[in-house]
C-alpha cells in the first residue's frame, strides 16, 4: 500500500479512489462536498448524503497509519 495522502497513488486527501467512489456516482459532487467539509473541520468521519451511513475521512484514515483492507471510501493508501 502506498503512503497517506498521496504516496504510490499520487492522490490528495479529498480525492477518492475511482475504485470506491466512482466520478459517475449519482451523488458524487455531494459526498465529495460532505467529506471536504468533515477534512475542514478536522472531523473523523461524515455522514453519507445518499445513504446516511457514517464514513471515515481520508484525514482519519491517514492518521492511523495503516490500510486496514475494510474497503474504505476514502482510504489514502490505495495505490
Amino acid at each position: 500500500m502506498g503512503e497517506p495522502g498521496g504516496g504510490d497513488a499520487g492522490r490528495p486527501l479529498f480525492q477518492p479512489h475511482a475504485d470506491r467512489l466512482p466520478a459517475d456516482h449519482p451523488h458524487y459532487a455531494q459526498i465529495l462536498r460532505a467529506h471536504d467539509e468533515a477534512l475542514r473541520a478536522g472531523a473523523d468521519s461524515y455522514v453519507d448524503p445518499s445513504s446516511g451511513l457514517v464514513v471515515l475521512t481520508a484525514g482519519y484514515l491517514a492518521r492511523r497509519g495503516s490500510c486496514c483492507e475494510s474497503g474504505c471510501r476514502h482510504c489514502p493508501y490505495l495505490a
